[in-house]
């Protein structure tokens, strides 16, 4: 542990991702679709079980709220003084006139719950704004949301019914741009979160009208999982790795100053492979990467492998006793150490992939 922090300023450590969830029982606006608290919808229903008990919050009916902000708080002490987590609120699914889709919506975290959270702890939280760009007020939203503190703007397309590529989002790039804020958007396939089963959404080519437009954007998972149109090639072009199409942007010098990619979920074992090793062994993309751990993923069991990973040639076997008994005890010191210990062709992450702060205070 003390050689993963070698080098690293933790007060310039922001954790890119991590997610604030719970179930509204403490007023915080939080609201999650009936079909997920039902076992009539059983996919649903576990899902929500999953994101509460990696955040242990599952054992505390009436206190969820506060039971996952208490862990988040106790998860960061485990961290150096002065590392932060960004956290996200998520806005609700919207049809194409604005008008909101509760029945399409898995659950809402209001920008003021991130908001007053990141507030009332400042030693520990940041917060990112969700705003819908079809939404009637969205520029207003997002100029209240700068005002208040607001890093960036979190959006899962497939989740929430966003084009990144329609005209209907212009208004909201002319904003963003000005503002200078930085969008945080998924990309690739998404599992976690039940939507409007719109999943060609989330292809990153879509993105290029947000990056034309003057925005910083952020590809979530360096668009790590499934497959998407290569809309280059025109609106029928093959499907292709959806990674393929992040690299390829990556590649063009005219989106150098503007194209990000952030880590999280990169170590599962449904993405950990080409992709990873790939971002490792890229020191020229390393500048335009952002660690964040998908909080509270990592404390996931199922879906995290060190073994694998070893196994992969990424990790030095003789990490993985230490890696698999600090993921027990804290699974953001897990990510974190996880990825200061990843090698790929020789290289591993920059130290610049963990400072992540001067990138949301707009120092790039």
């Amino acid at each position: 542990m003390r050689a993963a922090w070698d080098g690293i300023d933790a007060t310039q450590v922001w954790d890119a991702h991590a997610h604030l969830v719970g179930t509204g029982d403490a007023g915080s606006g939080v609201v999650v679709n009936p079909r997920m608290q039902s076992l009539l919808h059983p996919g649903e229903y576990a899902r929500r079980l999953f994101f509460l008990n990696a955040g242990c919050a599952h054992d505390a009916p009436g206190s969820v709220d506060r039971a996952y902000l208490e862990r988040m708080h106790n998860l960061v002490d485990g961290l150096r003084p002065g590392a932060k987590l960004l956290l996200f609120a998520f806005d609700r699914a919207h049809d194409a006139q604005g008008k909101v889709q509760w029945e399409r919506t898995g659950f809402y975290v209001p920008d003021a719950y991130a908001r007053d959270t990141a507030r009332a702890h400042p030693r520990y939280f940041e917060w990112a704004a969700s705003i819908h760009p079809y939404r009637a007020d969205c520029v207003q939203a997002l100029e209240r949301a700068g005002a208040e503190g607001a890093r960036a703007v979190k959006w899962l397309p497939a989740a929430m019914g966003i084009d990144p590529g329609s005209p209907r989002c212009d208004r909201f790039y002319a904003a963003i741009a000005r503002l200078g804020l930085p969008l945080i958007s998924h990309a690739g396939e998404e599992r976690a979160v039940l939507g409007t089963d719109t999943q060609h959404f989330g292809n990153p080519l879509r993105l290029r009208r947000a990056l034309e437009a003057g925005v910083r954007v952020v590809v979530a998972h360096c668009a790590s999982l499934g497959e998407d149109r290569d809309l280059d090639r025109g609106p029928n072009g093959p499907a292709v790795a959806s990674f393929s199409l992040f690299a390829r942007m990556m590649e063009e010098p005219r989106y150098a100053a503007r194209l990000y990619g952030d880590l999280s979920a990169m170590t599962q074992v449904n993405r950990a492979g080409e992709a990873l090793a790939r971002v490792i062994e890229r020191a020229d993309w390393h500048a335009r990467l952002l660690n964040g751990s998908d909080y509270p993923l990592p404390g996931l069991m199922p879906i995290f492998s060190v073994e694998y990973l070893v196994s992969l040639g990424l990790l030095p076997a003789a990490a993985a006793p230490v890696l698999t008994e600090i993921r027990a005890h804290n699974p953001l010191l897990f990510d974190f150490v996880l990825k200061r210990s990843l090698r790929a062709g020789g290289k591993a992450f920059a130290r610049s992939v963990f400072e992540t702060r001067r990138f949301f205070e707009g120092a790039v």
